[in-house]
């Protein structure tokens, strides 16, 4: 059997509010759900934050859209089985870098015609692996700057030579330079008898250009020499 209210009943559990009386203050819908659990409130803020989300997709997908590459906006746009053009090819010439550099040019030599030989004029020696003038050679060396002294119109070469012997792979090489050094020797000396450095003119053969051709002492000390060539100016 239900119990149904009388609606007189109903109206009297309502309160009356007489004219300028404060209205009774209602219940806060806020205060019910701060009596709820902590479940019961991250639910309906669960569900709000999906929406937030769904949101937010359905208004950046339009802008991802557009930001999509030119490439793929041209693709889109070309006809169906049209070749796409290709970017230019560009080939890129490495300027010159400038002329050649020339070939180093051996030094001039003096040519040997333009001097000669002449009796007044003799040679000196030189021992083995020196550039040492020897004693018995100044008499020699005094007698060819008084020559030149007495001849100021002529200019002299001096040759150094060596002979061909030598111990190591650069044995031509070390000859070319002993003969260099004995060819200054002899000119170093010319200028302490008072000849202008600027008349004479030193060349080193090494050995090439041997005197003598035999294997022999006898041979080889006449290749190691300072030879005294001149020429008028």
């Amino acid at each position: 059997m239900n119990f149904r209210p009388h609606p007189a009943a109903v109206w009297s559990s309502i309160p009356a509010v007489r004219p300028g009386a404060a209205e009774p203050s209602r219940p806060a819908i806020a205060s019910q759900a701060q009596t709820s659990s902590d479940g019961a409130r991250e639910r309906p803020t669960k569900s709000y934050a999906v929406r937030l989300v769904a949101i937010a997709a359905l208004a950046s997908g339009p802008m991802l859209a557009d930001c999509r590459p030119t490439l793929a906006q041209a693709e889109a746009s070309a006809p169906a089985g049209a070749t796409q053009p290709r970017a230019p090819l560009v080939l890129v010439q490495a300027a010159p870098a400038g002329p050649a550099p020339a070939r180093e040019q051996p030094v001039g030599l003096p040519p040997v015609k333009d001097y000669e030989p002449i009796p007044e004029l003799r040679d000196i020696y030189f021992d083995m692996g020196t550039a040492a003038i020897r004693a018995g050679d100044l008499k020699t060396l005094k007698a060819n700057a008084a020559w030149l002294r007495a001849h100021p119109g002529h200019l002299v070469l001096i040759e150094g030579h060596s002979d061909n012997r030598g111990a190591t792979s650069r044995k031509n090489e070390l000859n070319i330079d002993l003969g260099e050094r004995r060819a200054q020797a002899a000119m170093d000396f010319l200028i302490t008898e008072g000849i202008n450095a600027s008349r004479i003119t030193i060349l080193s053969y090494g050995e090439e250009r041997p005197q003598c051709t035999d294997e022999s002492e006898r041979c080889w000390s006449q290749n190691r020499r300072s030879r005294f060539l001149v020429k008028p100016r």
